[in-house]
């Protein structure tokens, strides 16, 4: 495989001239602001693993704005996480639906991540990781994985799939935010109990 030929990939589904690097890092990851593109130095087996990278970070080249949200008092208590999950899943629908051929290319991308572990879900009960865990999960591998919702859940699961623009993915985050939030509270009056997840950064 030869990291030239992604780069060159990726300025060209992109449409402008990245900056891409190659580094030793844990997963791909794209700079909205420097307009810089880094790509992990994988060996990997399947090259459709290494091209959903790179159209995914493309796809926050595409769609993702720069705007610093967290400074804005509405959105001041969502979490960066929880963004990042929404906005994911909103991208790489954009992504898809601009070039017809990714949809197959992620298919098989994330089948082979999954395969390989790289969610760290085998073995494990999925049942038992966070709701933001599990919505991650189900727009990435949901796929290769049974993953079950309440109908609270369901509730978000069907309204991050309608997601179309960022302001979407912002109020959605700030409303699964809340209701988190309200549920802790609850849990915690009822019976002392405190939900294993960040709610405030």
């Amino acid at each position: 495989m030869s990291y030239d030929i992604k780069g060159q990939l990726a300025k060209l589904l992109a449409t402008e001239n990245l900056i891409v690097e190659h580094k030793c890092v844990e997963t791909a990851q794209f700079n909205v602001e420097s307009r810089v593109l880094t790509l992990p130095t994988w060996t990997v087996s399947n090259n459709d693993v290494y091209d959903s990278l790179v159209a995914h970070e493309v796809a926050h080249a595409l769609y993702t704005p720069l705007r610093n949200w967290l400074e804005e008092e509405k959105y001041s208590k969502v979490p960066h996480a929880f963004v990042n999950i929404v906005e994911d899943a909103r991208i790489e629908k954009l992504i898809k639906r601009r070039y017809p051929g990714l949809p197959k290319t992620f298919y098989r991308g994330y089948g082979q991540l999954y395969e390989d572990d790289f969610f760290e879900t085998q073995g494990k009960s999925i049942c038992g990781f966070s709701f933001p865990d599990r919505i991650n999960l189900y727009f990435k591998v949901g796929p290769f994985l049974n993953i079950d919702f309440d109908d609270d859940e369901q509730y978000f699961i069907d309204k991050i799939d309608k997601v179309d623009t960022f302001e979407d993915v912002l109020d959605v985050s700030l409303e699964l935010r809340n209701y988190l939030f309200d549920k802790m509270n609850n849990e915690e009056e009822s019976n002392g109990t405190k939900q294993q997840i960040e709610i405030n950064e």
